[in-house]
């Protein structure tokens, strides 16, 4: 259904124009050029694990996860997207993870195949969409890597990671819930919450409110994390 409602959205081929000299501008002007944007309603399913990956998405506003279930019924969350993000993006012909909206959000659907074709004819572009590529396994090893800390290592690097990636750096709005964090963290969220709590003791951080948090050390956090 997505599929079809894409090519009725998608807006007919036009011209690239000249590469602009700030790195990545000439990919998002091309995706922003190619794709439709769609509406996701709060806990939507975006695409599917094992579908075709006829598509790549730019989230455009709200925020989005892609998560595994696994055998055992519990779900592993792989990453988190921000406006500005692009997710989808794969080696092979299918989807290696589910996504959702968990807000509501409007995602820019761009055709795979008209982006790889574009990457064929304009190096920049290509250059982009592999350093995007080589991005998306960095952050997938990254994770791999956080999921063998101790509970305060990966609560500690999570919120240095969306502070990253935040405005503003002295503090995170968390879009997601804890449970969310949780399955991100591969931990329960009652331990993601004892862990919030211990850092917030020990003042390394505040919390205003459950998806409000402010990094009052982030030399202590930083210190978790190495």
């Amino acid at each position: 259904m997505l599929t079809q409602t894409v090519e009725r959205s998608l807006p007919a081929r036009q011209p690239v124009r000249p590469a602009a000299p700030t790195p990545g501008k000439a990919f998002h002007s091309s995706i922003d050029l190619m794709g439709a944007t769609m509406p996701f309603g709060r806990n939507a399913e975006i695409y599917g694990e094992n579908e075709p990956a006829e598509y790549v998405y730019k989230v455009v506003s709200g925020t989005v996860r892609t998560y595994k279930v696994l055998n055992d019924g519990r779900r592993q969350i792989g990453a988190f997207y921000l406006p500005g993000d692009v997710f989808g993006l794969e080696i092979g012909e299918e989807h290696t993870f589910s996504a959702e909206a968990i807000t509501d959000c409007k995602i820019l659907v761009v055709k795979r195949s008209t982006l790889v074709g574009l990457a064929a004819r304009d190096n920049d572009v290509a250059r982009q969409l592999w350093a995007m590529t080589a991005a998306e396994l960095q952050r997938a090893q990254d994770h791999i890597m956080l999921l063998i800390k101790t509970a305060q290592e990966r609560v500690a690097g999570f919120l240095l990671e969306m502070a990253k990636r935040s405005a503003a750096a002295a503090e995170v709005e968390l879009p997601m819930s804890r449970q969310d964090i949780a399955d991100y963290l591969g931990l329960t969220i009652e331990t993601v919450s004892r862990t919030l709590s211990q850092l917030e003791k020990g003042a390394a951080i505040a919390v205003p409110t459950s998806r409000r948090i402010v990094l009052r050390n982030r030399a202590a956090l930083s210190r978790l994390n190495a």
